[in-house]
């Protein structure tokens, strides 16, 4: 008998990967499974009714009375129908420097015409609030049309306050629209669209909601709908106005994801089973016993103001004189474990681990073992056991 060795060139590793990034996350295999069907007629009887039940579920997940657009896109998508819908060439939004992604949003709206004004941060916190107000107070003409914040800055590990973002636009007295960006806080950090008087709420699919990329959302206010009347950005693909007349009995004007969609319509019952309050509560956990861990080891976290610390990440600085990439490498390699690299100005200085979506206590601690380990094959200093804190923090809260 012949044996034939791997043509992998490591060899197979054996056991399941760590997908410990910050998104995509691990697909839960009853969400799995409801993929794994046939492909239905996207405008047969039963996807009306799919479609129905999806679209009204989904508005519990945003917290809002109002509808949810489904995009077969990405975030970068939801971001460009958010703008687009509501701006027309030449507007002028307000948005913070959080991170690597609300740099990139920037990027989008000065691509599409629009005046971005950018308030800088040092990426170690969220969203200024005080100077958001500032420049509002600033503006009595008011030509700034639209405030657009990312919730939980996925570079950074640091999640702004967004109801102290409405109570700023409030003081100020603007009529700017809030536009906020979700894509890693839905369905993982406490997150309110009607109550924080959100306009338009960015998600997408592979996060929170853990679905594989491809899908992704606008939950829409009555005052965004009013400004799309008027917007003149052009939009054909993105047009909420289409999207939502066909939405009314379940429907979509073209070609959607259908397998996504049979994925999304048992996330989210998989969500509502647990309860949302639960599902925070768990991500707020497992997220302090990460910040415990880090502290054991005698490393920095990223997020350097607690109230804006993340409950779906944890970014890590490495000491001076090593490489957070070359760690991630070490552990890939050693453990089969993916961390979140750094981005930006944050590159090869930060490690990101993901602790969101589908996650349980033994998968977090397994993850933080791979990490202990991988910081001592990498020869970064280790101060004391940071499992061992995890594990005595999960223990005593249950």
């Amino acid at each position: 008998m012949a044996y034939y060795a791997s043509t992998h060139p490591e060899g197979r590793q054996p056991g399941r990967h760590f997908l410990q990034i910050p998104g995509p996350t691990n697909v839960p295999d009853r969400v799995l499974r409801a993929m794994d069907n046939p492909t239905m007629d996207h405008r047969s009887v039963e996807f009306g009714k799919l479609g129905q039940e999806v679209l009204a579920n989904l508005r519990h997940v945003f917290q809002t009375q109002g509808p949810v657009v489904i995009y077969p896109a990405s975030g970068t998508g939801a971001w460009e129908a958010a703008l687009t819908n509501t701006l027309s060439p030449g507007d002028t939004v307000l948005m913070c420097r959080t991170g690597w992604f609300a740099t990139l949003w920037h990027e989008m709206a000065q691509r599409l015409g629009i005046n971005a004004i950018f308030i800088d941060t040092d990426w170690r916190r969220g969203a200024d609030v005080p100077a958001i107000e500032a420049k509002l107070a600033e503006d009595k003409a008011r030509t700034i049309k639209a405030v657009c914040v990312v919730h939980n800055e996925t570079s950074t590990g640091c999640t702004s306050r967004i109801d102290e973002v409405r109570a700023a636009i409030d003081r100020a007295g603007h009529p700017a629209l809030l536009m906020v960006d979700t894509i890693s806080s839905l369905a993982s950090i406490d997150y309110r669209h009607d109550a924080w008087g959100v306009d338009v709420t960015v998600a997408g699919s592979q996060k929170g909601l853990m679905l594989p990329p491809g899908l992704s959302f606008n939950a829409v206010s009555e005052k965004a709908l009013k400004a799309s009347e008027t917007a003149k950005l052009p939009r054909s693909f993105w047009d909420w106005k289409a999207m939502l007349a066909a939405n009314a009995t379940g429907y979509f004007p073209y070609t959607p994801a259908t397998n996504l969609l049979y994925g999304l319509n048992e996330a989210v019952k998989m969500l509502l089973e647990e309860g949302l309050d639960n599902v925070f509560a768990r991500h707020d956990r497992f997220a302090e016993a990460t910040r415990r861990a880090v502290r054991a080891w005698g490393l920095e976290v990223q997020c350097a103001e607690p109230r804006h610390y993340s409950s779906s990440l944890t970014a890590v600085r490495v000491p001076e004189g090593h490489s957070a990439d070359g760690l991630r490498a070490a552990i890939a390699e050693r453990f089969n474990m993916s961390l979140g690299n750094g981005l930006g100005q944050l590159k090869d200085r930060v490690f990101r681990i993901g602790h969101l979506g589908d996650l349980g206590d033994l998968q977090l601690l397994g993850t933080l073992a791979g990490v202990e380990m991988g910081l001592r094959i990498a020869g970064i200093p280790v101060k004391a056991p940071g499992v061992q804190a995890a594990m005595d923090y999960l223990a005593g809260n249950a």
